[in-house]
Formats: C-alpha cells, structure tokens, sequence
C-alpha cells in the first residue's frame, strides 16, 4: 500500500509542476498520468493479493 501512496505522490508533483511551468505542462501531465496509471496497478495487484491470500497466510508474512 505504500507503494501506491508513493506513486500517487509522484504524480501530484507532477501536476503541480505543470501549474507552475505551463511550457512543460504537456510533458508533466503525461507524466502525471503515467504514475497515476501505475499506481492503479499496484493498486489492483495489493487487492488481488489480499483477497487470494488467507488470514492465516497474511499473519506469517
């Protein structure tokens, strides 16, 4: 779950470097888009994983 928080945080900065470089937003606004993208699939995976796995397998993670 950390990691879909740090990647949601890179798109944020992203966003907010598009506000204040507006010749660049284009590029930043991808960017943003991109992260935002990869945070959904680690988002999704971090599911995945824990309705597949028991309680009994998560405590001896």
């Amino acid at each position: 779950m950390e990691t879909v928080q740090r990647l949601r945080a890179m798109a944020s900065l992203c966003r907010q470097s598009a506000a204040l470089h507006p010749d660049r937003s284009w590029k930043l606004l991808a960017e943003a888009e991109y992260w935002e993208h990869l945070a959904a699939t680690a988002l999704s995976t971090y599911l995945e994983d824990c309705f597949t796995t028991g309680p009994h397998d998560l405590a001896a993670a």
